[in-house]
């Protein structure tokens, strides 16, 4: 994997994020999650463009579309990114027109994000996944603290839809933890920027906080953090979501997740938490995040048994 991004990649970089500039951003994800919104204006601009089928396209793939992804995290943006951009092309092989919704069929009872504005539903339900087609109705809006739009699917809403291959329950997983930890790098991204930005202004013993060696400490050590989350989010995508990769994915990234949270609002101290600070609007997306597809533990499981039982 070449670390340094070709001209294609380049070009998609600083395309999405002038598109991003003009339609995404803090202010605009607070106003949505008052109302518990997804961003059907940016969705559509997104699409428009071509960037939630970067995957598909001539010159795309998957890495490509990790870099949007992580892009639209990074930008606040309320759309369902990861599973339109990555996992829909990674287990079906082509794009959905619409958002997206991933369930797992275990926990289908549970809110689950973007929900109520899914067109469809790819459900995992045990070795095989499905791909529901959704109704008017399907889901109703849960009031939710977390950052993004959930809801709740109403009873049998989930019933039926196409079966997909066997073994498409394994793909599902996998292109899942990976649109998971590209998510939540965005995600942290987006959250160390406005602390670090916050530190070099807030004042306090008569100089920038930001100038004492202690806090440098933290959010360098949040950065080498975010790093590694970064690249081996971006390597899962690029070998095409092996289990392994894609456990191994998840699981440093949500890890580095829980870090990251805690160092920003330690170092915000209060102000994080309020509407008055931007930090709020990346950093509550980050246990959101940690809980899909089983959690910490349930990444490292995937990781484990994809290493071992592959192991002669």
């Amino acid at each position: 994997m070449d670390f340094e991004p070709d001209a294609q990649q380049q070009a998609i970089a600083e395309a999405v994020d002038a598109l991003l500039a003009r339609h995404a951003g803090a202010e605009r994800a607070l106003v949505l999650q008052r109302a518990g919104a997804g961003d059907d204006a940016l969705a559509g601009a997104l699409a428009e463009a071509g960037f939630l089928d970067v995957a598909l396209a001539e010159g795309g793939g998957p890495l490509e579309a990790a870099l949007v992804v992580e892009a639209v995290a990074r930008a606040a943006g309320l759309v369902a990114a990861g599973a339109q951009a990555l996992v829909a092309p990674g287990v079906l092989g082509r794009g959905l027109d619409g958002p997206v919704a991933l369930v797992d069929a275990r926990a289908a009872h549970a809110p689950v994000r973007f929900a109520a504005q899914a067109r469809h539903a790819l459900v995992l339900d045990g070795e095989r996944a499905r791909l529901v087609t959704l109704g008017a109705g399907a889901a109703q809006t849960v009031a939710s603290p977390w950052g993004f739009p959930f809801g709740r699917f109403a009873e049998g809403a989930l019933a039926g839809g196409e079966p997909l291959a066997p073994g498409s329950g394994a793909r599902l997983a996998a292109w899942w933890r990976v649109a998971l930890a590209v998510e939540a790098v965005g995600a942290m991204d987006g959250a160390l920027a406005t602390t670090v930005a916050y530190v070099a202004r807030r004042r306090q013993f008569g100089r920038a906080i930001g100038s004492f060696q202690a806090v440098q400490h933290r959010l360098a050590e949040c950065k080498v953090q975010l790093e590694g989350a970064r690249w081996l989010a971006r390597e899962a995508a690029w070998r095409g979501a092996p289990e392994e990769a894609a456990g191994v994915a998840a699981s440093f990234a949500l890890a580095a997740a829980g870090r990251v949270f805690a160092d920003t609002h330690q170092l915000s101290g209060a102000m994080g938490f309020t509407d008055a600070h931007p930090l709020q609007v990346w950093s509550t997306r980050l246990p959101a995040l940690q809980l899909e597809l089983g959690g910490l533990a349930g990444h490292r499981r995937a990781a484990a048994r994809a290493r071992w039982q592959a192991a002669p």
